[in-house]
């Protein structure tokens, strides 16, 4: 019998390449799981029909002796990432029903590259619009360290099909930290690439200059081997990067910089988890350096004006006329009033309200106009910072995972949790969550992580600390 648990892609490939086990009987250990523990969690939306025929045609190039980075390895991708001829909703009622003719360069890259096993879609966020994966129109997914709480969101159900031990890595996105959130409150590692380092052709837009798809593994080897498959220029999306784009010279240095002014109005328990993790970068031979980033502390605010001012833009093409739901009404505007009000949740409207609003006449300039100056500025404080420093360190979160429906009513409270990941998607650098221990509530050791960001294209930067720091 396989033990997921014990699991990680490098150590199942080694596997399927002994012939310990095949690609079959991994998947089916996996699906026989999903469907023995996933009805209280709630990770995945569907399981895949054709998983078991995708492992069959793994296990067949695996006896050719032919060499794929995730061949016959199960993955799970997030319910807005199209994959052919599979459905694709992301988490909202008015796509119910949609069959996606093409796949995302994503997904085609883990099959067709990879040689990966998708074994199924994952729950989200509503059009990946949350922190916590409780505005989903399939129910909220659950934490599986304590399923009262909440397992982070948008990709909620990515990584808890993950900290579950579902499926052995699986694919987010992250618009302002929707991998690194989830990643720290289940006790995982998540990556944020840089912007344009991955394709996002084929991915359902929540914020087209934020989002960025991603993986979430249980080691950083694993991780680096996801992005390494998925990564790369693509024809089909124009803001899409060569390794290339941002090459420097700078060598690696072992410098670590926090902004101290940055890291307030955590828990007392993440403060000293924080601190912890400091020593264990200073007995590993790292350097700590205060650093100072003026005008950091203003992500959120510009975040919260140009996610949803994109988003409605995005979000206008549903309209029940060319897929997904359609409500009659008595003319073409109440079609499209009808089809939108109960086709999108709370938490959609408000934020497609929000971003018309910033866009319109008379506070365009004010709102939107400022924001993406405000980014601009951010950005350059930070590629300024990063000639000092290899990464930046902060907290993922300000504290553990939360109850289920205890900031789903407060939508302040919520967006202050992607208080230290924004930034990273305002600016578009790369930034990776790291599992760094747990504290103990209510009797459950509820997972904690850290935080590491570095300059645009070093990727590898994160790589190589965050293996140093996991001990791999």
């Amino acid at each position: 019998m396989i033990d997921l648990s014990k699991l990680t892609i490098k150590s199942a490939r080694e596997g399927l390449k002994k012939g310990d086990f095949t690609s079959r009987e991994l998947t089916e250990a996996c699906i026989d799981k999903i469907k023995k523990e996933d009805g209280e969690i709630n990770a995945f939306i569907e399981v895949f029909d054709d998983a078991l025929g995708q492992a069959d045609a793994a296990d067949e190039q695996i006896k050719k002796g032919i060499e794929a980075p995730l061949l016959g390895v199960p993955i799970a991708i997030k319910d807005n990432i199209l994959l052919s001829g599979h459905k694709s909703s992301a988490g909202s009622h008015i796509l119910e029903g949609f069959v996606s003719p093409t796949d995302s360069t994503v997904s085609s890259k883990l099959q067709r590259h990879g040689g990966a096993v998708i074994v199924g879609r994952t729950n989200m966020d509503e059009f990946a619009m949350g922190s916590s994966t409780e505005t989903s129109y399939y129910g909220p997914t659950k934490n599986p360290t304590d399923t009262s709480r909440v397992p982070g969101g948008s990709s909620g159900g990515s990584a808890a099909a993950l900290a579950a031990h579902f499926v052995l890595g699986s694919l987010g996105t992250d618009t302002g930290g929707s991998i690194r959130q989830p990643a720290a409150l289940t006790g995982i590692v998540g990556l944020k690439p840089t912007y344009g380092r991955v394709s996002r052709s084929g991915i359902i837009a929540l914020g087209s200059s934020l989002d960025q798809v991603g993986p979430f593994a249980h080691t950083v080897t694993d991780v680096e081997t996801i992005y390494n498959v998925i990564k790369g220029e693509d024809k089909l999306d124009s803001t899409t990067i060569s390794d290339s784009t941002y090459k420097s010279e700078k060598k690696f240095n072992k410098t670590i910089g926090v902004p101290r002014k940055f890291l307030k109005n955590v828990s007392s328990d993440v403060k000293k988890n924080f601190e912890q993790a400091e020593e264990k970068f200073k007995s590993l031979g790292y350097k700590i350096m205060d650093v100072d980033l003026p005008s950091i502390e203003y992500s959120l605010a510009a975040y919260y004006i140009i996610m949803p001012a994109e988003a409605s833009t995005n979000l206008a093409r549903y309209d029940g006329v060319k897929y997904g739901l359609y409500v009659d009404g008595t003319d073409l505007l109440d079609d499209y009033m009808k089809t939108k009000g109960s086709g999108f949740g709370r938490e959609t409207r408000r934020r497609i309200i929000l971003g018309t609003f910033v866009l319109s006449s008379g506070y365009y300039d004010s709102f939107y106009g400022a924001a993406l100056l405000a980014k601009e500025k951010i950005t350059d404080e930070l590629r300024e910072a990063f000639k000092d420093i290899d990464v930046l360190l902060t907290p993922s979160t300000s504290g553990p995972a939360f109850k289920i429906g205890e900031k789903i009513s407060d939508p302040l409270s919520m967006y202050l949790e992607d208080i230290f990941t924004v930034p990273a998607n305002i600016s578009g650098i790369p930034s990776m969550s790291l599992p760094s221990g747990f504290v103990e509530v209510e009797g459950k050791n509820l997972p904690l992580g850290i935080l590491l960001s570095s300059d645009l294209g070093r990727e590898d930067n994160l790589f190589q600390i965050g293996k140093d720091f996991l001990g791999e």
